[in-house]
């Protein structure tokens, strides 16, 4: 089985959907795992209802310090911040290090509702991505 690590800042929306996303996606032959350079130690509520939009419950999820898979190999790690690329510019256990930029959700303003059109379109491009890179190999910029 493969494995991929997703990094992000805080771990607490788009690495955290980008985890469930990859595990559902990936057909049983990827093990995927979340964490933050600076884990913020809870998942977003709206990422959460996101997610349950598509019968995924992240609701049980932690955010997680990237610093327990350090010593771990991976097949690929994805970084879905600049904040954590900068941060974790070098991940000496994978074979393969990718960057794909989100737009934080986190950071929408607004009624729930609207910062939900928000969490719905950063879920979407990042479920595009995780479709297009498992039926392609390659990830947008590639």
């Amino acid at each position: 089985m493969k494995r991929v690590l997703i990094l992000c800042t805080g771990n607490s929306c788009r690495s955290q959907m980008a985890e469930t996303l990859w595990e559902s996606l990936g057909n049983g032959e990827w093990e995927s795992e979340s964490a933050g350079s600076k884990p913020s130690g809870y998942v977003h509520p709206l990422a959460i209802r996101a997610m349950q939009e598509l019968d995924i419950d992240i609701s049980q999820n932690t955010s997680k310090s990237l610093e327990q898979f350090r010593d771990q190999s991976f097949d690929l790690v994805v970084t879905v911040c600049d904040n954590a690329k900068e941060s974790c510019p070098v991940f000496p256990g994978a074979k393969e290090t990718l960057h794909w930029p989100f737009d934080d959700p986190a950071d929408a303003t607004g009624t729930d509702d609207e910062k939900m059109v928000v969490f719905r379109r950063v879920r979407d491009e990042i479920k595009d991505t995780i479709q297009t890179y498992l039926s392609t190999g390659k990830g947008p910029n590639q």
